[in-house]
């Protein structure tokens, strides 16, 4: 049936099946990605849940990249550039800023691809439509150039274009599962991130709070 479609069903076909070729690559690559980012994202919280400071949260977790090791970085670097600064408040809303910059640039990486999930389960549908509407135009056309209705000359112009529309719906349906499922599971994961800033700010507050400790014992001494 594909070979003896016309061009541009043909077109058609190709177009759904490498977008369904695209699905699966990206359903296969952000499971493998998703899955190791959150078991590292969950192991270094377990490193730091005890830490009593910045830097031993950062020791604790090395020299490994990831978006903890970011925010413990953004508020380290934010104490610093505060040192002689009184106000905590101050200290605590500008690392709370760069806290969300990160938090954002981390969704937009993990969200990667999604987009075009998204726009291959919204629009495939639609294309394998067209490429049946043009299918079913052209076995038209042929019923009056060969002037007759007999089911076995429009039969099998009729079975291609449908073929089409099969093919779009094998190409939308993957892509708005997987697309709803990486959602719940992006979600999840953003939710540790979270957890990730609570116990970065967490982290800064006591070191805010030790300093200020630190500054009244030697102006009582």
């Amino acid at each position: 049936m594909f070979l003896s479609a016309d061009i541009l069903v043909k077109a058609v076909m190709i177009g759904l099946a490498l977008a369904s070729l695209a699905t699966w690559t990206i359903f296969i690559a952000k499971t493998i990605e998703l899955s190791v980012t959150r078991r590292r994202l969950r192991a270094a919280l377990g490193k730091i849940g005890d830490a009593r400071s910045l830097a031993e949260a950062q020791f604790a977790l090395g020299a490994k990249d990831g978006v903890l090791s970011s925010l413990l970085s953004a508020a380290m670097r934010e104490a610093r550039l505060s040192a002689g600064i009184s106000s905590d408040a101050g200290i605590k809303e500008r690392a709370a800023s760069s806290f969300a910059e990160i938090v954002r640039a981390e969704a937009r990486r993990i969200r990667l691809g999604m987009g075009l999930l998204a726009s291959i389960g919204a629009t495939s549908p639609f294309v394998g439509l067209f490429g049946t509407v043009w299918g079913i135009m052209n076995s038209f056309i042929g019923i009056s150039k060969s002037q007759t209705t007999n089911l076995a000359v429009v039969a099998p112009g009729i079975a291609e274009a449908l073929l089409a529309t099969a093919f779009g719906l094998a190409a939308a349906i993957p892509a708005v599962i997987i697309y709803n499922h990486f959602t719940r599971v992006t979600k999840g994961y953003l939710e540790l991130v979270g957890r990730s800033t609570g116990a970065a700010a967490r982290l800064l507050s006591r070191d805010l709070d030790r300093t200020h400790v630190s500054a009244h014992s030697r102006a009582a001494e």
